[in-house]
């Protein structure tokens, strides 16, 4: 069996182990670098990629795994507010006018 091609941001496991994703790859040298959900960074030469058996593999839900953080350290940042906080479009302040080429689009509220 072949392990199918690295692909940077692909996630990646041997059959039964640990998951890990590759971060890069380097045609001069021939590697691929892998960084395991620990934080391990690890590197393999592109021929033996070839022969190892890997398999793809689901991107982990918790992004925390190579990262030194505890789950209470990140929770408040996953509340969300609504303090009544509305977006608007930022270019609607623009003054179409002094746009060149574009003073013949039609403006949002135009529509």
């Amino acid at each position: 069996m072949t392990s199918p091609s690295p692909v940077v941001g692909d996630w990646y496991r041997r059959p039964g182990g640990a998951l890990f994703e590759v971060v890069a790859i380097d045609r001069d040298d021939a590697t691929v670098e892998v960084q395991h959900f620990d934080g391990t960074l690890e590197e393999f030469e592109l021929e033996a990629w070839a022969e190892l058996e890997f398999e793809e593999a689901q991107a982990p839900e918790d992004w925390t795994g190579s990262v030194d953080v505890e789950p209470e350290d990140y929770e408040a940042e996953r509340e969300v507010s609504s303090g009544g906080a509305v977006w608007t479009d930022p270019l609607t302040s623009l003054d179409r006018s002094e746009a060149s080429g574009y003073s013949e689009w039609p403006a949002p509220r135009d529509l």
